[in-house]
C-alpha cells in the first residue's frame, strides 16, 4: 500500500481496504450485503409506500415510524454503494470530502436512530400504559416537535466531527482499513495529537447511548409490569412477543454500536475483520430487521398491506 505525504490544506484520495484479512472472499461476503440492501431499500420504502397512501395510519406511531424508515435508508445507501463496489469493482478510492461527507451521514443518522428508538419506545409507553391520554399526549405538534429535535440532535452533535477531521495533516498512510469512513477509522491516520477528536467521540457516544438506553429501559419495564398484569396469558403472550421483537432489534442497533466504538479504543486484541464485520453489522442490520419487526408485525399495517394486494389482484382480474 503507497504512503503518502499530505497537508491538511490539499485535497487528497484514501483508498477503502474493504474487509482487512478477508480479501478473498470479498465476492462472497457481497452477496448476503446485497441480498440486506435490497430487502432494506424494499422494505423501508413499502412502509413509506402504506403509511402514505393508508389515511388511517396518519398517527404519532407511523409517523415515528416513517422517520425510522428514512433514517435507515439514508444509514443503507451511505455505506452499501461503495461497499459493494470495493467488493465487485475494487474501486476502493475516495476523496477527501466525500469520505468526511459520509462519515458525518453515518454518525449523525445513527444517532437520529437512537432517538427515533426512544420516540417508538415513548409511543409504547403511552399506549400501553396509559391509553386513554395517549391521542392527548402525542399530539401531531408533539411529534413533529419531537422529530424535529431527533434531527437537530443529530445533526449538530456530530457537526464537529469532520470539522476536527479536516484540521489534522495526514502525512502517514492513506490506507483507511474499513469498507467505509468510520470517524475514528479515518482520523487515526492523522499525524498530530487526535486526543480532542477521540475524547470529542466518546462524549458524543455517552451523550446519545446514556440518556436513550435509559429511557428505553425505563420505557419497557414499565411495559413489561403492565404485560404481566394483563387477565389472559394469550394477551399477555401477544404483546409480550411484540415487545420482544421491539427489545431485540434495538439490542441488534446498540450492542454491535457500541462493541465498535470501544474497540477502536481498548479492543487492541480483536481481529480487525470481525471488528469491521461487526461495525457493518450495526449499520446494515437494523434498516432490514426494522420494517420487518415495526412493520410487518404491527396488525394494522400487515392488514391495510393484504387488504390492498386483494385489491390490485381483484383489478388485474
Amino acid at each position: 500500500m503507497a504512503t503518502l505525504n499530505f497537508t491538511p490544506s490539499v485535497p487528497f484520495t484514501f483508498i477503502l481496504s474493504g474487509i482487512p484479512g478477508l480479501e478473498a472472499a470479498h465476492v462472497w461476503i457481497s452477496i448476503p450485503f446485497c441480498a440486506m440492501y435490497a430487502i432494506a431499500l424494499l422494505g423501508n420504502f413499502t412502509i413509506l409506500w402504506i403509511v402514505r397512501m393508508e389515511m388511517s395510519l396518519h398517527g404519532p406511531m407511523y409517523y415515528f415510524l416513517c422517520m425510522l424508515a428514512v433514517t435507515d435508508l439514508v444509514l443503507s445507501t451511505s455505506t452499501l454503494p461503495k461497499m459493494l463496489s470495493i467488493f465487485w469493482f475494487y474501486s476502493r478510492e475516495i476523496d477527501f470530502s466525500s469520505c468526511l461527507t459520509q462519515l458525518y451521514f453515518i454518525h449523525s443518522f445513527t444517532t437520529m436512530e437512537s432517538g427515533i428508538f426512544v420516540a417508538l419506545a415513548l409511543d409504547r409507553y403511552v399506549a400501553i400504559c396509559d391509553p386513554l391520554r395517549h391521542s392527548t399526549i402525542l399530539t401531531n405538534p408533539v411529534v413533529a416537535k419531537t422529530g424535529l429535535a431527533v434531527l437537530l440532535r443529530g445533526g449538530l452533535l456530530i457537526l464537529p466531527h469532520p470539522f476536527l477531521a479536516r484540521r489534522w495533516p495526514y502525512c502517514r498512510t492513506n490506507v483507511i482499513a474499513h469498507t467505509y469512513c468510520e470517524h475514528l477509522a479515518v482520523v487515526k491516520l492523522a499525524c498530530a495529537d487526535i486526543r480532542i477528536s477521540s475524547y470529542y467521540s466518546l462524549l458524543a457516544t455517552f451523550l446519545v447511548t446514556g440518556p436513550d438506553v435509559s429511557f428505553i429501559t425505563f420505557s419497557y419495564t414499565q411495559i413489561l409490569r403492565v404485560i404481566f398484569s394483563l387477565p389472559t396469558k394469550e394477551a399477555r403472550l401477544k404483546t409480550f412477543g411484540t415487545c420482544g421483537s421491539h427489545i431485540c432489534v434495538i439490542l441488534a442497533f446498540y450492542i454491535p454500536g457500541l462493541f465498535s466504538s470501544f474497540t477502536y479504543r481498548f479492543g487492541h486484541n480483536v481481529p480487525l475483520y470481525f471488528h469491521v464485520i461487526t461495525a457493518n453489522v450495526y449499520l446494515l442490520v437494523p434498516p432490514v430487521l426494522n420494517p420487518i419487526i415495526y412493520g410487518v408485525r404491527t396488525k394494522q399495517i400487515r392488514d391495510n398491506h393484504i387488504r390492498e394486494k386483494k385489491r390490485y389482484s381483484l383489478l388485474s382480474h
